[in-house]
């Protein structure tokens, strides 16, 4: 049984060289998703969000292999950020922070498979299928600790004038490493915000 791997089918989306910011178009997606808000470091609601997404997310994948036969890899974690007031950013006042925690799916889950899944493991959290369409993108490939993200974000923001753009959708970020594994400074993380003219 052939396995699918978005990170090795759709390499520019999830690669690239720190320090360089890529240009890429990037197609509509499915995710499961989960919304909250807080500071990911203390907000009961993000970790039990991000358990909920893993949990559900290795329950269809199982579900689909044996249901319909196909198997994938489970995708990294990702999440879009923004915040009511910018300012909550900037100042670092992570309790006005918002977020969308997802992961991947491939297109043959259906909502009716997450419901199936949802049902059998018990998990309350208020998940959703939904898909993603962001179009022009610029990205990075940060290496580091994500508490020090700040300076190639503002970087990222100053090509994205520099090209004559504007940002539009939230901050994306895709997370290739596991924290509870890889040292600080050495986590993978790809920095995206979707741009426009």
């Amino acid at each position: 049984m052939e396995k699918l791997d978005f990170k090795a089918t759709d390499t520019a989306l999830y690669g690239g060289k720190p320090g360089r910011i890529d240009r890429v178009d990037v197609p509509p997606m499915m995710f499961l998703m989960i919304d909250g808000q807080g500071d990911p470091n203390s907000a009961p609601a993000y970790s039990e969000a991000v358990q909920a997404l893993y949990g559900m997310s290795y329950g269809l994948k199982f579900h689909a292999k044996a249901a319909l036969g196909r198997d994938h890899v489970v995708g990294p974690l990702e999440g879009l950020w923004w915040a009511e007031d910018f300012a909550d950013f900037t100042a670092n006042r992570r309790a006005g922070w918002r977020w969308t925690m997802m992961i991947r799916q491939p297109d043959w889950i259906t909502e009716q498979s997450v419901a199936k899944v949802q049902a059998g493991k018990g998990i309350l959290a208020p998940l959703r299928l939904a898909r993603l369409a962001e179009g022009a993108c610029l990205q990075t490939l940060y290496l580091g600790p994500y508490a020090e993200e700040g300076p190639v974000i503002a970087r990222l923001h100053a090509e994205i004038a520099a090209q004559g753009l504007r940002p539009t959708g939230h901050h994306h970020e895709i997370y290739l490493g596991d924290p509870r594994k890889v040292a600080p400074q050495k986590l993978k993380t790809i920095l995206r915000q979707p741009v426009g003219p």
